[in-house]
């Protein structure tokens, strides 16, 4: 029997007395406190940002390179396009050419590369004559084709670069809403044209005679997909076979 204290409780031996200092103050606080558990929150809070901010860059990553490759392949099948049309181009060659005279109707073999503004921004126009002529439509035939690179801009302010191309046979090409499009989100465009010593310039007239009635040795194609936070730049030179030389 345990003795019996002043106030009628029995009083605990050592060992409870030792078992009730180590764990009675604990079992006197059942559950956590509210300091425990807003430090849990907390913790769990960093640890979710944590692991969502991780899954959210790998996404966006993801997405980022899908559409860089989605830019790389567009960009490679357009020059390859180009590139094509401009290796099997058609000049008109001395003796047989001569050079424009009075009314006369123009060379139809004439290369000629511009400037246009569209919607107060330039961009590049080029006209030639090739053999790459891609039969389209009714008329299924090969033949020397009239080509026109040439850019329009779309409803939600972007740019796409199209391809005018019909037989010379069949009169001037026009530029139609159908015409194929080469690439879209077109940020900019340049050609370059190189004369026999080297020279450079951006426009060309081979029935001009500032040109002395000469094809260009070269074209460099310059193309800029994206827009202004991201975008990709490629790159292309073309030499032209055959080409005129200046007339003396």
């Amino acid at each position: 029997m345990r003795p019996i204290n002043k106030s009628g409780c029995r009083i605990p031996d050592k060992e409870s007395q030792t078992l009730y200092g180590i764990f009675g103050t604990r079992q006197l606080q059942k559950g956590f406190t509210l300091i425990e558990m807003l430090v849990t929150i907390f913790i769990f809070a960093i640890i979710a940002a944590t692991i969502f901010g991780s899954y959210n860059s790998v996404f966006s990553n993801a997405a980022t390179i899908k559409d860089d490759m989605m830019a790389y392949e567009m960009a490679k099948s357009c020059l390859n396009r180009m590139i094509l049309d401009l290796q099997s181009v058609y000049i008109s060659l001395t003796p047989a050419y001569s050079s424009l005279e009075n009314d006369e109707e123009p060379d139809p073999y004439r290369l000629v590369g511009e400037i246009i503004y569209i919607d107060s921004t330039p961009f590049p126009r080029l006209r030639f004559a090739s053999l790459s002529h891609l039969p389209f439509g009714a008329i299924k035939q090969d033949g020397i084709a009239e080509i026109i690179y040439y850019v329009r801009s779309t409803r939600d302010g972007k740019y796409t670069l199209r391809r005018a191309d019909n037989l010379i046979l069949y009169g001037p090409a026009e530029e139609k809403e159908h015409d194929p499009i080469l690439c879209e989100n077109l940020k900019a465009l340049a050609f370059k044209y190189y004369g026999s010593e080297g020279e450079a310039v951006e426009s060309w007239d081979s029935e001009a005679e500032e040109f002395s009635y000469a094809t260009p040795r070269a074209i460099e194609i310059k193309l800029v997909l994206g827009n202004d936070e991201r975008f990709q730049e490629f790159k292309a030179l073309v030499i032209l076979q055959p080409y005129r030389d200046k007339a003396e």
